[in-house]
């Protein structure tokens, strides 16, 4: 029977795993390329455990697969790596452990990486596991800024890895039959994609000097790609999401899924041709600096997208979140429950003669007349996981079979990228002006107004308070890069700048 590891010698062995690493240029080449029996085994790394990581990566999916073994954990915060780690020990199986993803990467053993990294993380650690020859699943988004998401699809090209982004709401099968209903036409043209993340975000509070960075985590490791200057928030973990060298906002939280599913719905294969976003960061005063409260507009053609944000609950005395209320063309009165004791996101896709619900709800989605009439009901009891569908991939080698592709990935997080680019770019502006500017767009005004309202609620006067109103910016699909007014502006966050050694080139 295999000796239990102390957690001081275990910690102190990880930390020798992390330490003094440099900057890898000759990664062990492919493992396998070739499609693969069904008897042989995945080996699987898991990197980034702390939340998403250990429940959504180990515990709920490799962990119960046959024919894989989780043989790698990685993760620059040792007590973390620790807990998890422990968990294999008790059960008496080997697992190695790394600090540094560098180092894992050199194990030839490893089949593929799965990674819930923070997002500034997701591109670097995906570039090189494809140089390592590693096959990835990479979570949302699949990238923090456009440029970097582009070098993914080059990168998996280049070394021919399977690389799935963990869009996992392409996976279930209810919802494919609902998007073929939709582009069947049996509703009429689709007219517009309301789409929406309320999800209660309290305030992250505002640091004294600098936080507080535990001692068992490797903090030149953790920031990675970004600035390694004192902590700017209270607690290291998850707020990261909120601050921009790190994070992408709600928007680019969960926004990847529902953007996602619009753009699958949309049948749109690029970037719309403009984008506009106003917003802000209202009801505290605290570190955070990304928009808890916005509206971003995605003028493809002929159907745009319309994406909601909210942090703020339904009023003050509550978390819980409001309904998604909405009136559209033809006066279509549009709704959608909370899914969620504090939250409430989903898509609805308006059409001439009704339209769709794809907020699935114990399992089935909903399709209504112009009156809200339930005229069709989508249901399907076969179970759906995006990580299983990655391993079937990994022994077939078809990346046609991916449910959700590096490039789809990376075209539904560019969305998110480009609303969070108008705000950047944004300027303060009255709610009257935000008005002007859309007073001829009925969905959107009636996206302002029912903003507006919220906020009223929750005791934010926009007639008092300013909003953030960016400039409609246009965008070459092509080569991802904004043209024409604000562009110059626009186009210094296509990138961001790297620290070395934690850098992806330009030749990748």
């Amino acid at each position: 029977m295999k000796k239990k590891l102390s957690r001081r010698t275990f910690l102190k062995n990880s930390l020798k795993a992390g330490v003094g690493a440099g900057l890898l240029t000759n990664f062990p080449r492919t493992t396998w390329s070739k499609p693969m029996s069904p008897n042989d085994i995945i080996n699987i790394a898991v990197v980034g455990l702390r939340n998403h990581g250990y429940w959504s990566h180990l515990d709920n999916t490799y962990l119960k697969m046959d024919g894989v073994r989780v043989i790698a954990l990685c993760d620059p915060d040792l007590t973390i790596l620790d807990r998890e780690a422990q968990k294999f020990y008790k059960r008496n199986e080997k697992v190695e452990t790394y600090a540094d993803i560098r180092k894992l990467l050199e194990n030839k053993d490893v089949d593929a990486i799965s990674g819930a990294t923070p997002n500034h993380w997701h591109a670097l650690s995906t570039v090189w596991a494809c140089q390592a020859g590693k096959d990835v699943c990479v979570e949302k988004p699949v990238s923090h800024n456009i440029w970097e998401g582009r070098k993914m699809v080059e990168a998996a090209k280049k070394y021919n890895r399977l690389v799935q982004a963990d869009l996992d709401i392409r996976s279930n099968p209810v919802m494919s039959e609902a998007i073929a209903y939709i582009q069947s036409g049996e509703l009429g043209k689709i007219l517009v994609a309301h789409s929406w993340v309320y999800k209660r975000r309290k305030s992250i509070g505002k640091v004294k000097g600098s936080g507080y960075v535990p001692k068992t985590v490797d903090y030149n490791l953790w920031c990675g790609p970004a600035p390694m200057v004192p902590l700017p928030r209270v607690n290291l973990h998850y707020d990261w999401h909120w601050q921009w060298e790190y994070g992408n906002g709600e928007i680019g939280n969960n926004g990847p899924h529902h953007l996602d599913v619009c753009r699958w719905a949309l049948g749109q294969q690029g970037l719309p041709p403009r984008v506009i976003t106003f917003g802000g960061r209202y009801g505290y005063d605290d570190d955070g600096e990304t928009p808890n409260t916005s509206v971003t507009l995605y003028d493809y053609k002929p159907a745009p997208i319309i994406f909601e944000v909210r942090g703020l609950p339904a009023n003050p005395d509550t978390d819980n979140m409001d309904p998604f209320q909405a009136t559209s063309k033809y006066g279509m009165k549009i709704s959608h429950r909370p899914e969620g004791p504090t939250w409430n996101h989903a898509t609805i896709i308006v059409c001439e003669h009704g339209y769709v619900d794809l907020g699935i709800v114990e399992g089935k989605i909903a399709a209504y007349d112009r009156k809200g009439n339930r005229i069709k009901t989508f249901e399907n009891q076969e179970s759906a996981s995006s990580a299983s569908n990655f391993i079937k991939d990994l022994r077939s080698r078809r990346e046609e079979d991916l449910r959700t592709t590096i490039l789809e990935g990376h075209l539904s997080t560019a969305l998110c990228h480009l609303g969070n680019i108008s705000y950047l770019v944004g300027k303060k502006a009255s709610v009257e002006e935000v008005a002007e500017i859309f007073k001829k767009d009925m969905e959107v005004m009636d996206a302002l107004e029912r903003t507006r309202a919220h906020l009223n609620v929750n005791g934010v006067d926009l007639a008092e308070s300013s909003v953030v109103l960016g400039p409609w910016l246009n965008m070459d699909s092509d080569k991802e890069t904004f043209v024409g007014p604000y562009s110059e502006q626009a186009n210094k966050f296509l990138k961001r700048e790297y620290r070395e050694p934690f850098v992806i080139r330009d030749r990748v």
